[in-house]
C-alpha cells in the first residue's frame, strides 16, 4: 500500500542492513568504558551489601526491620509491588504491541524485555526476604512432601502471587530468549574469537536462517505473544488481590485490579524511558532509538498517568459516596494525616508532572523526558508506600495505632533492590544486543521514500 503523507521514519534512512549488525554489536566487541566499570562496581557493591543484610536478618531475626504490630508490611512489600510493576512494560511492548503490529516497538523491545526479566527477579526476592523463616520459602510451592496432609492455602492471595509471578517470569524469559536466537546467530557469524564464536553458537541453538527456521520461529513467537498478553493484565491484578481481598479500609475495593495494571504500565514505561535515554547516548544508538520511539512511549505514559489520576479521584469519591466512616477516615488520613507528605509526593509526581507531555516539545526533549521518567518512578514507589502504610498504621481500633518508621535495614534493602537490578542490566548491555537486530531490519523501509516513486512505502 502506498501513501503520500509525510511520516517520520522509525530509524535513520541512511542506515543499511550491515550497519545494524556493526552498530549494535560494537558495544559487545570493545572493552567497556570506565563509566561502565564504575556503575557496575556500585551496583555489585549494593548487591553484596543486600546479601550481608540478609545474613544479618537471619542471625538477628525480623526485628531488624522497622515493622511493628499494626504495620506488618512496610518497605519490603512496597518494593515487591514496585518491581512487579516495573516489569509490565517489557511484556506489553513485546507481546501486545507485536500482536497489534506496531512497528515502532522493534528498537525498544529487547531492552524492555530484559528490564522485565530483571525486575521480576528483583521483586521475587522480597516475599522470601519478608518470610519469618526464610529457609522454608519452598513451603510456598505446592508439591508432594513429607508433611502429610499439610498443603499450602490455595485460597490465599499470597499463594496466587507465587503462581502468577513464577508463570510471568517463565513466559517472559522464554519469550525474551526466543527473540534473541537470530541475533545470537548474527553475533556468532561475525565473531572472530573462537571462544566468543563457541558461546554465541551454543546460544544460537544451531540457527542458520533457513526458511524453515524462520517459519518455526514466527509461529513460536506468535504463540508466546498470545500467552504473554493476558499475563500483563492478570499478574498485577493478582498482586492487587493481596490488598483487595482484605477487609481493611482503603484496600477492599474493586478498582484495585485495573488501577494496579494501569499504574504498572505507567511506571514500567517510565523506567524504559529512563534506561533507553541512557543506553542510546552511551552506546551511540540515536539512529535506532529515535525520537519517534521515545515520543510514543511518552504518549503512553501520559495516557496511563491520566488513568492513575482518575483512580486516585474515584477512590475518594467512592469512600465519600459509601458513607462508611472508616473508609472516609482512611482517605482523609492519607491526604491530611502524618503520611500526607508521601501522598502529595505521589499526586505531584504521578498526576501533575506528566501533564507536561501534552506539549510536543516536552515529549521530544531528552532532558525533560528523562527527569519526568525519574519523577514518575519516585511517585509510583510512594504510591505503593502510601497504599500499604496509611491503611495499616491506623485501622479500626485507635488503641492499636502506631507509626511506621523505616530503619536503616529497610532502606538498605531498597538500595539492594536497585543494585541487584542494575547489576544484571549492566551485564545484559555488555554481553547481549540491546536492540533486536532481526526485527529492526524488517522495518528499515517503513516510512522511507523510494527513488522510483518518491512516495512513502509501507
Amino acid at each position: 500500500m502506498e501513501a503520500t503523507f509525510e511520516q517520520e521514519p522509525l530509524l535513520n534512512p541512511k542506515k543499511t542492513l550491515t550497519d545494524v549488525n556493526i552498530d549494535v554489536c560494537k558495544p559487545m566487541e570493545r572493552l567497556p568504558s570506565r563509566s561502565w566499570f564504575v556503575c557496575f562496581a556500585i551496583a555489585a557493591s549494593l548487591t553484596v551489601f543486600g546479601l550481608c543484610l540478609f545474613v544479618h536478618q537471619l542471625r538477628t531475626g525480623m526485628g531488624v526491620w522497622g515493622l511493628n504490630n499494626p504495620v506488618g508490611w512496610g518497605i519490603d512489600i512496597t518494593n515487591f509491588v514496585f518491581w512487579i510493576g516495573i516489569g509490565h512494560a517489557g511484556t506489553l511492548i513485546s507481546a501486545i504491541l507485536f500482536l497489534f503490529r506496531q512497528k515502532w516497538r522493534t528498537s525498544i523491545n529487547r531492552s524492555a524485555e530484559a528490564m522485565t526479566i530483571f525486575a521480576v527477579m528483583t521483586a521475587g526476592l522480597f516475599p522470601i526476604i519478608h518470610l519469618g523463616r526464610n529457609w522454608l520459602f519452598f513451603w510456598l510451592l505446592p508439591f508432594p512432601n513429607t508433611r502429610g496432609s499439610l498443603w499450602v492455602n490455595f485460597r490465599s492471595p499470597l499463594l496466587w502471587d507465587v503462581f502468577a509471578v513464577s508463570t510471568y517470569f517463565t513466559i517472559s524469559l522464554v519469550f525474551w530468549y526466543l527473540g534473541l536466537i537470530p541475533d545470537f546467530a548474527s553475533i556468532r557469524d561475525k565473531a572472530k574469537h573462537k571462544v566468543r564464536k563457541l558461546v554465541y553458537g551454543v546460544l544460537a541453538l544451531g540457527w542458520q536462517g533457513k526458511q524453515s527456521h524462520w517459519n518455526h520461529y514466527e509461529i513460536a513467537y506468535l504463540i508466546l505473544a498470545g500467552l504473554s498478553t493476558p499475563l500483563v493484565l492478570s499478574v498485577h491484578s493478582i498482586v492487587s488481590f493481596d490488598f483487595a481481598t482484605s477487609v481493611l479500609p482503603g484496600w477492599h475495593t474493586t478498582i484495585f485490579p485495573p488501577y494496579f495494571v494501569a499504574g504498572a504500565i505507567f511506571s514500567g514505561f517510565a523506567m524504559v524511558v529512563t534506561l533507553l535515554v541512557i543506553v542510546r547516548k552511551v552506546f551511540q544508538l540515536e539512529d535506532y532509538i529515535t525520537m519517534v520511539h521515545l515520543e510514543n512511549m511518552n504518549k503512553i505514559i501520559l495516557a496511563t498517568g491520566l488513568m492513575v489520576g482518575y483512580a486516585y479521584g474515584s477512590e475518594f469519591f467512592t469512600a465519600w459516596y459509601s458513607g462508611n466512616i472508616y473508609e472516609m477516615f482512611t482517605f482523609k488520613n492519607r491526604a491530611l494525616g502524618p503520611y500526607a507528605w508521601a501522598y502529595w509526593t505521589m499526586i505531584t509526581s504521578n498526576v501533575i508532572v506528566p501533564q507536561l507531555f501534552w506539549f510536543r516539545r516536552f515529549r521530544r526533549s531528552i532532558p525533560v523526558m528523562f527527569v519526568i521518567s525519574l519523577i514518575v518512578n519516585i511517585g509510583m514507589w510512594f504510591e505503593r508506600f502510601t497504599i500499604i502504610v496509611t491503611s495499616l498504621h491506623r485501622d479500626f481500633l485507635p488503641s492499636s495505632w502506631d507509626m511506621y518508621i523505616p530503619r536503616w535495614v529497610d532502606w538498605g534493602y531498597t538500595l539492594f533492590s536497585f543494585g541487584f537490578f542494575f547489576t544484571f542490566f549492566l551485564l545484559f548491555c555488555r554481553f547481549f544486543p540491546t536492540i533486536a537486530m532481526s526485527e529492526v531490519k524488517s522495518t528499515m523501509h517503513v516510512g522511507r521514500k523510494t527513488p522510483e516513486t518518491e512516495e512513502f512505502v509501507f
